[in-house]
C-alpha cells in the first residue's frame, strides 16, 4: 500500500470532496462518503484515454477507483471545445484516431452504449501535389493499389501484407517489448519496418505520388525521415487506414472521453475534475497509484520520493519537436483543387518526399521552415454536428522546434492556399496554439511535443526506462503515452499498466 508519509491533509480532503460534490451535482456531502474517501484500491492521476482505460480495467475487477484530473474537463489530449465561435466544435488536440477502433482495450468496452459513434469518411487520406493531382488511400487495399499505377503492387506487398497479418502483429505493435506470440510474422514486418522512411520510399516506390504519400504518413513520427523508426510508423499508420479506417468520433473527440468516463462510472469509478495534484504526499492511501503523466510532470509530483538513479534516468528522457496548431471556423468547405481532398477527413500538405523531408529535417535542427509539412483535418464535411448549417470547421498543425514561440499561422494558411486557392476568404474566425499553449493545455506535452517524448530507437523500446510502467516505488506506476506502446489514442498504455498493478499489488 502506498501511504504518504505526511498523510492526507484536511485541506486536500475538503478540496477533493468539494470537487466530487460539484461534479456529481450533490448539494450535501454525505458523512459516510467522507469517512471512506481514503478507501480506494487505486487512484489514477490524469484522465486522458490511458488514465481512463487504466481506471476501467481495475474497476472491472470490482475494486474502488478514483481518477483525479487537474483540468476542468476530462480527456487529456482527447477533448473538444468551442475554440473560435459558439456552435463550432473543435478538437483541442487529437482529431483522427487510426488506432482507436483496433485497440483491444476499447474493443472490450461497450462504449457504444455511452454515445460513441464512429464516422468513417470515403477517403482515409488525401495528399495533393502542385500539378493538381492527389494521391489517396481508401479503405480497400485493392482500390488503393489500383490508383497508384506502377507502385500499386509494391504498396500491396508493403502495406497490404501488414493489413493481412495484422491479427498476428497486433499484440506486438500495441504492447510492450516482450517475446512475440507470432515471431515469424513479426520478423517479416521488421525487415521493412526497421528502415527509415526515406530508404523505404526510395527503395520500394518509383513515382512521386507514392513516395510523397508514404512520406507524409511517416512524418507523423515527428522525426527526420532519414531516422529510424519512421519506416515502421509509415507502415503501421498506413495499414490502419485499411484495417479499421482513419475514423473520428461523431460530435467531437470529447465523445470518446465521455463514453469512457460514462462506462467507468457504471463500474463505480469516480472522476474528480479541477483537482491538480501538487505532490504525491497529498494523495490519500491506496494500494496502487497510476500516473497518466509523462516523466517531467511526474518528477514534479513524485521526484523527491524516487531513488536518485531512477530520477536521473527520467530527467534524461528526451522530448522532441513541438507543434503549432490552428483551428478555423469557416463559412463553407475548403475549396480544394482536387476533389479527392474534399472526400477525406485528413489531408497532408507538403507535396513531394523531398519537400517533406527537408521541412522535417529543418525543424529537427531547431530552425523554422517557410514551407512546413501540414497535417489538416476537416471533420465537419462528414459530421454536420460540428458547425452551424452551411459552415465548417478545420484544424491543422505543423512541427516547430521544441518550445518555439514563432507564429506559423501565415505559413500554414499559405500551404492550404497552395492546394485550395481562396481558402482564406472562407475563414470566419481563427484560434492558434503555440507549443507553450499546448503544454498548458496538457502538461504531458512538454515543449509542445504531442508524442510525449521522442520516438526514436533509443526511446522506443525503453520508454521511459526499461522498467516501463513500474517505478522503484511499490504500487506506483506510469501509464501515459510515454510508456509502451507509445503515442496514439488506443488506451493500451493504461491497459498494460493496470494489468501490472493488478498482478503486483492488487492481486488480480
Amino acid at each position: 500500500m502506498v501511504v504518504p508519509p505526511t498523510g492526507w491533509s484536511r485541506q486536500s480532503r475538503i478540496a477533493i470532496l468539494d470537487g466530487c460534490a460539484r461534479h456529481a451535482g450533490w448539494r450535501k456531502i454525505p458523512n459516510t462518503y467522507a469517512r471512506h474517501m481514503a478507501d480506494y484500491d487505486a487512484i489514477v492521476i490524469g484522465s486522458g484515454p490511458n488514465g481512463l482505460v487504466a481506471a476501467i480495467r481495475i474497476a472491472e475487477t470490482g475494486r474502488r477507483v478514483l481518477v483525479l484530473e487537474a483540468a476542468a474537463q476530462p480527456g487529456g489530449g482527447v477533448r473538444s471545445a468551442a475554440l473560435t465561435q459558439p456552435g463550432f466544435v473543435h478538437d483541442v488536440c487529437s482529431a483522427i484516431h487510426p488506432f482507436a477502433r483496433v485497440s483491444p482495450a476499447f474493443r472490450s468496452m461497450p462504449l457504444g452504449r455511452f454515445g460513441l459513434e464512429w464516422v468513417e469518411p470515403p477517403v482515409m487520406l488525401a495528399h495533393p501535389f502542385d500539378d493538381g493531382s492527389a494521391a489517396q488511400i481508401v479503405r480497400g487495399v485493392d482500390e488503393t493499389t489500383g490508383d497508384l499505377g506502377v507502385d500499386g503492387e509494391p504498396y500491396r506487398r508493403l502495406i497490404g501484407t501488414t493489413v493481412k497479418r495484422w491479427p498476428l502483429l497486433e499484440t506486438a505493435v500495441l504492447g510492450p517489448l516482450r517475446w512475440p506470440r507470432h515471431p515469424f510474422a513479426l520478423a517479416g514486418f521488421g525487415i521493412h519496418a526497421l528502415r527509415s522512411a526515406e530508404a523505404l520510399c526510395r527503395g520500394r516506390f518509383r513515382t512521386p505520388h507514392a513516395r510523397g504519400l508514404i512520406a507524409g504518413i511517416a512524418a507523423h513520427a515527428m522525426l527526420p525521415l532519414d531516422r529510424l523508426p519512421t519506416g515502421a510508423v509509415a507502415i503501421v499508420l498506413g495499414a490502419m487506414a485499411h484495417v479499421a479506417g482513419w475514423s473520428f468520433p461523431s460530435g467531437g473527440a470529447q465523445r470518446l472521453t465521455d463514453s469512457l468516463a460514462g462506462y467507468l462510472r457504471t463500474l463505480g469509478g469516480e472522476i474528480v475534475i479541477g483537482s491538480p495534484v501538487r505532490s504525491i504526499d497529498d494523495l490519500p492511501a491506496a494500494h496502487a497509484l497510476l500516473f497518466d503523466l509523462s516523466p517531467r510532470p511526474f518528477l514534479q509530483i513524485a521526484g523527491h520520493r524516487l531513488p536518485g538513479s531512477y530520477r536521473r534516468r527520467l530527467e534524461r528522457f528526451r522530448y522532441g519537436m513541438g507543434i503549432f496548431k490552428v483551428d478555423w471556423a469557416l463559412d463553407g468547405p475548403i475549396p480544394w483543387i482536387n476533389e479527392r481532398c474534399s472526400r477525406s477527413a485528413t489531408v497532408h500538405l507538403g507535396g513531394t518526399i523531398e519537400a517533406i523531408a527537408t521541412s522535417e529535417r529543418t525543424v529537427w535542427s531547431g530552425r523554422l521552415t517557410e514551407a512546413p509539412f501540414v497535417i489538416l483535418t476537416q471533420p465537419s464535411l462528414f459530421d454536420p454536428s460540428r458547425a452551424p448549417s452551411g459552415c465548417h470547421t478545420a484544424w491543422a498543425y505543423c512541427h516547430v522546434p521544441h518550445r518555439s514561440d514563432a507564429d506559423m499561422l501565415a505559413r500554414i494558411e499559405q500551404q492550404v492556399e497552395r492546394f485550395a486557392p481562396g481558402f482564406r476568404r472562407r475563414v470566419l474566425a481563427t484560434s492558434v496554439m503555440r507549443p507553450a499553449d499546448i503544454e498548458r493545455h496538457n502538461a504531458n506535452y512538454v515543449g509542445g511535443d504531442i508524442a510525449a517524448g521522442i520516438v526514436d530507437l533509443g526511446q522506443l523500446f525503453a520508454r521511459p526506462t526499461w522498467q516501463t510502467y513500474s517505478t522503484p516505488l511499490r504500487g506506483v506506476y506510469l501509464c501515459s503515452s510515454s510508456t509502451p506502446p507509445g503515442v496514439g489514442v488506443h488506451g493500451m498504455c493504461g491497459y498494460f499498466a493496470a494489468k501490472r498493478a493488478l498482478r503486483e499489488v492488487l492481486r488480480d
